[in-house]
């Protein structure tokens, strides 16, 4: 389960796990998670500097990924370096993982899984603004085929332009991620959340020539699922819907829409409905370090976007906490990432881990 259709080539996408073994095991275990992969930058003109050249400004460090989410693999890294740096080390046993796939599948984090790590919990420092996350939402992609039927632009009435048939299908996608905001789908995290789903197309493609009627159109989505909202329910109301619209069309009524469904199948995962003392437990110990790095209550949020989180939670048995430093503009232009919050999250993660695992001499 949780196991989303491959977007891309594997060959160069490349998992790696440290592991610390505990001197003693007496201490309880824990993963340290975070992902490797960023999305693309976009047009590299619309950018201060160029998004790979990282540069440090009035407390920020900007660059693709600064945020989401190197600082937080690097978090991770310093807050056992810390520890170390003490002469000590972590009671229990350890994983440090940098994954994969988070950006369109999520397939990395499950291939460690499959490998068969686990632990008592784990930890995953996406850039949430110091806050413990406590609901994500879940997310499907997909595509939309469209046929048309070609003509010369003199002869424009005797074809059908695919391009412009998909603007009221899309229009109908949008319908029906209103209705999913409004109806008992939703999850109780998300009482207080204005529009927690969104539909996004994010890529679009047709034609092959301005003075030709277009043959074809591909548009590619994302939608957003609420934690216990079924993936194939939502496929099948999300292919009727794209149905009906096309009914309004002459050639699509007997040329239906063909869905592709590739990229993201992932379930919604709710921290907050986890009542278990190891959950419990383990939110405590974050509380914990939290305030007494910042002398402040641990904030909570219900996000509006998914994270590897889920499978932990929901296929492993294991409390996935997100708790990750400010950043702004990720998915954006001039990305960047707030070095005071990640050094914050660096303290208390060795807090928390000091206090999960326990202590031993390194």
């Amino acid at each position: 389960p949780g196991f989303s259709p491959v977007i891309g080539n594997y060959e160069d996408a490349v998992n790696v796990v440290a592991t610390h073994r505990a001197a003693t095991g007496r201490g309880r275990s824990l993963i340290l998670n975070g992902h490797v992969d960023v999305v693309p930058e976009g047009p590299l003109d619309m950018w201060e500097t160029p998004p790979y050249e990282p540069r440090v400004e009035d407390g920020w460090m900007v660059g693709r990924g600064a945020g989401d989410m190197k600082a937080g693999l690097a978090s991770n890294l310093f807050a056992l370096d810390a520890l170390k740096a003490c002469g000590l080390a972590p009671a229990g046993d350890v994983f440090y993982q940098s994954v994969v796939e988070e950006e369109c599948t999520g397939n990395g984090a499950l291939a460690c899984l499959q490998r068969g790590y686990r632990a008592d919990a784990a930890l995953i420092p996406e850039p949430f603004s110091e806050k413990l996350v406590t609901a994500q939402v879940g997310v499907i992609w997909f595509q939309v085929h469209l046929k048309g039927l070609p003509a010369h632009v003199a002869y424009a009435g005797s074809g059908a332009n695919a391009i412009e048939a998909a603007v009221p299908l899309i229009g109908a996608l949008h319908r029906l991620q209103d209705r999913w905001n409004m109806g008992n789908h939703r999850h109780a995290a998300y009482e207080h959340v204005h529009h927690p789903l969104n539909l996004n197309v994010g890529r679009i493609e047709g034609g092959d020539w301005a003075s030709s009627v277009p043959a074809w159109c591909v548009f590619d989505v994302r939608i957003g699922l609420f934690p216990g909202q079924d993936i194939a329910t939502a496929k099948e109301e999300i292919e009727a819907t794209l149905n009906e619209a096309a009914g309004e069309n002459a050639f699509l009524r007997k040329n239906l829409p063909q869905v592709v469904y590739h990229g993201f199948h992932a379930e919604g995962y709710a921290l907050g409905d986890d009542r278990r003392d190891t959950t419990k437990a383990v939110i405590g110990a974050l509380e914990s370090a939290h305030a007494t790095v910042t002398g402040e209550a641990l904030d909570r949020a219900a996000i509006t976007a998914t994270t590897d989180a889920r499978f932990f939670g929901l296929y492993a048995d294991t409390p996935a906490l997100v708790y990750g430093p400010h950043a702004e503009a990720i998915h954006g232009f001039n990305e960047r990432v707030d070095l005071e919050s990640m050094r914050r999250v660096t303290k208390a993660t060795a807090l928390f881990i000091a206090d999960w695992c326990g202590l031993e001499s390194a």
